[in-house]
């Protein structure tokens, strides 16, 4: 993670000070239960909570301390026993660092998981806002690009809306993925540590027990939570390039909003370029590229190995700062979005009707002629069209055969942008409900 595309919210979750809080919160709930259990001291359990409620673990101090004992949680306790005093002993008791480690970063995961779904809670209502505005926008639908048949701008966002609601729905399915406890102890038989201690740990800290584990928690959950996190990204960056395509010159449906004082070139001053949307591609790549790895750290060996712990501290706060900056960007880029409902229709009339048609086919066969010939028909037209030797209208108007089949009204009737438009409320209702 870099400052630049990073918020702190998120930010905070990945500290090392957060990090530390939650190892001992994990390490005092297990106390707790132990000393239920008749397993530690009652005033022992007691003693590690006053002393570490509140206390400042200091980074620095542990850093110093692992830099000998080259193991994080073995250093971490050790400070945290300059905090406790002589009761720290019964810290830890039965435990693996596993334990410690796995549990955290399934906190962490939840707790960012949590942002991100409130993330998209906020890309949902703009996008909401702005398919409601423009429902009955016309637009020319395309395929390959190329001129299709009418749409509106808000059937666009509305085909985004749906998209992200599933992204929504997935990210809280990667949420209960991966809010699970594990505190099984060596190779994960609770030999050492009785499974009501997990228990307790789990509800105390919001998780689910791991039904299994080995002396870790399968990474098979974390896997699935970061190919998720992939899936929304790609999501991202299928909205952001709609905003590209449509800002080109040439096209200039809609465009990132461009502020007092922003500049869009060193060189030239003209320029209004599409930045945002291209670098939420960017991002969006990025955010795909941590779901590989985590798929890798699956297949660890016999009960544990630690290949996948170097892994997931850069993809876990790399994949969920970056991708709540890239929520957050596009909620910002959709929201101040600005629209030209103008152009749309200009570019819609720029081949002069050919975007009706298929309904023009559909007249053809209906009335009587071959679908190969009226097929061959319109497309003889429409390539005259392309090529600027005519009116699509003027052209059918004057083609005897389609004449034959058709009156000059009946020719025009299935002109009317309107009939492409006819089902777009039901379209809404679909996606958005009854309002």
């Amino acid at each position: 993670m870099i400052p630049r595309y990073s918020r702190p919210d998120m930010v905070a979750i990945w500290s090392p000070e957060t990090r530390f809080r939650i190892w001992f919160e994990i390490e005092a709930h297990a106390a707790d239960a132990m000393a239920k259990l008749g397993i530690v001291p009652k005033a022992a359990a007691k003693k590690i909570w006053a002393k570490g409620k509140n206390a400042k673990f200091n980074v620095a101090r542990i850093d110093e301390i692992e830099r000998v004992t080259k193991h994080d949680v073995i250093a971490f306790l050790t400070h945290l026993a300059e905090i406790v005093g002589p009761e720290a002993r019964f810290v830890h008791s039965g435990m693996t660092s596993s334990d410690v480690l796995d549990t955290c970063l399934n906190v962490q995961l939840t707790r960012a998981a949590d942002i991100l779904i409130d993330d998209v809670d906020k890309l949902l209502a703009a996008l909401k806002r702005r398919a409601f505005e423009h429902r009955k926008t016309p637009t020319v639908g395309r395929s390959h690009g190329i001129h299709a048949e009418p749409t509106t701008f808000g059937v666009k966002l509305a085909v985004a809306y749906a998209e992200f609601t599933r992204a929504r729905e997935r990210l809280v399915a990667a949420r209960k993925e991966v809010a699970t406890c594990a505190i099984s102890g060596a190779v994960g038989t609770f030999a050492q540590v009785d499974p009501r201690v997990e228990a307790h740990v789990a509800k105390a800290m919001g998780l689910a027990v791991e039904p299994i584990s080995t002396q870790v928690i399968p990474r098979d959950r974390h896997a699935m939570f970061f190919a998720t996190l992939g899936v929304v990204a790609s999501s991202i960056e299928r909205l952001a390039i709609e905003v590209r395509h449509l800002q080109r010159t040439e096209v200039l449906e809609a465009e990132e909003f461009f502020s007092e004082g922003q500049k869009g070139s060193s060189a030239m001053p003209h320029k209004r370029n599409p930045v945002l949307s291209e670098n939420l591609t960017g991002l969006a790549r990025m955010v795909r590229s941590y779901a590989m790895p985590a798929m890798e750290n699956v297949a660890l060996w016999h009960e544990r190995d630690i290949s996948h712990s170097s892994v997931e501290r850069m993809i876990g706060p790399d994949a969920t700062v970056t991708l709540d900056f890239a929520l957050g960007r596009l909620t910002g880029l959709i929201d101040k979005l600005v629209v030209y409902p103008g152009n749309m229709q200009k570019n819609l009339d720029r081949l002069g009707g050919l975007v009706h048609s298929q309904r023009v086919l559909i007249a053809l066969t209906k009335a009587g002629m071959s679908r190969e010939d009226a097929y061959k028909t319109v497309q003889t037209h429409a390539m005259q069209v392309w090529q600027g030797k005519g009116d699509f209208l003027t052209l059918l108007k004057n083609d005897p055969a389609v004449r034959k089949a058709l009156s000059a009204k009946e020719i025009e009737k299935n002109f009317d942008l309107g009939h492409h438009l006819k089902h777009v409320d039901t379209i809404f209702k679909r996606v958005f409900g009854k309002r």
